[in-house]
């Protein structure tokens, strides 16, 4: 599977962006899919995912600002960010795994500035 990440940039504090990731693969065929975030000198961590069965878990610093959608004609996952803070600032990592493979596109940088 070969993921395409785009849409980072940079956003003022309580701006929004909308990340994309483009699937090589057919995402009805992908079980998880979504991104990860990797500030400088933190671990990688979990933002959002969507899973095959609808369901949809994000990280409890991002809950009620960001949103994760699936475009099933495009084979694309979608991060809407709204509601940017300075410490949304990282790389974004688009992720999927197909059964317990795991995936990573290449980073986006989202850098909120002011």
């Amino acid at each position: 599977v070969q993921l395409q990440a785009s849409g980072g940039g940079l956003v003022l504090p309580g701006g929004s962006l909308r990340l994309s990731c483009a699937s090589s693969r057919s995402i009805f065929t992908i079980n998880r899919m979504g991104w990860y975030r990797q500030a400088p000198g933190k671990q990688r961590e979990l933002v959002a995912v969507s899973a095959s069965d609808g369901s949809t878990t994000f990280d409890g610093s991002v809950k009620g600002r960001f949103s994760i959608s699936r475009d099933n004609a495009n084979d694309t996952v979608y991060l809407e960010m709204n509601s940017l803070k300075l410490e949304d600032t990282a790389v974004y990592y688009c992720y999927a795994r197909v059964n317990t493979l795991p995936y990573w596109g290449q980073g986006t940088q989202v850098t909120v500035s002011s």
